[in-house]
């Protein structure tokens, strides 16, 4: 499968807000900074498609990206990451209720796509967003960002981690060289043609 091309639909505070559509799609859940953005560029090959940020906390709504492709097109839900963004208590608490409705209600939503930073040990809350997935029965799989800055030897020791500590599919991303591109896009295929 191959882009042919993608687009910046809307942004949303909340699930009835967003269109529907009949397309596949796929939720991006991980920490806040951890590449969510930086795949979706990436993977498009649009550096000014998803808006990136250093500063933590930067998505605070649910973004949708329309991907058409040669065979199945699909949507990406960007959604706002968990972790040590600067924001009070009672505004996350919002963001989880939000988070929460959208991933349990979402019609057309085939997986979750939880994002892990290749670079470090897998965090507390990192395993918590997994729990919940799972005790929920939403399905979903790991991609491992950053994977520019450690060995393939580090590589292959973190998709075992997940592996065993999660029982899911784990898929190394690399925002530098796009080693990785295929392989997700072929990921993303098989799972529109099983759904």
């Amino acid at each position: 499968m191959k882009i042919k091309k993608a687009n910046f639909l809307l942004s949303s505070p909340n699930l009835k807000l967003c269109p529907q559509t009949s397309l596949c799609e796929f939720a991006l859940l991980g920490r806040s900074n951890v590449g969510k953005s930086t795949f979706i560029n990436t993977l498009c090959n649009n550096k000014s498609l998803a808006k990136t940020s250093n500063t933590p906390g930067k998505t605070r709504l649910i973004n949708l990206f329309e991907i058409e492709t040669t065979s199945n097109p699909f949507i990406i839900a960007d959604l706002p990451g968990y972790g040590f963004a600067k924001v009070s208590k009672l505004e996350q608490a919002q963001w989880q209720k939000k988070l929460e409705e959208y991933l349990l209600k979402r019609e057309n939503l085939i997986s979750c796509v939880q994002f892990i930073d290749a670079r470090h040990e897998i965090q507390k809350n990192d395993f918590q967003m997994h729990e919940w997935l799972k005790i929920n029965g939403i399905d979903n799989f790991v991609i491992l960002s950053k994977c520019d800055y450690i060995s393939r030897n580090d590589i292959s020791k973190r998709i075992s981690e997940i592996k065993k500590y999660f029982g899911v599919d784990a898929l190394p991303f690399s925002s530098k060289n796009r080693f990785y591109v295929d392989d997700v896009l072929n990921y993303f295929e098989n799972l529109c043609n099983n759904s």
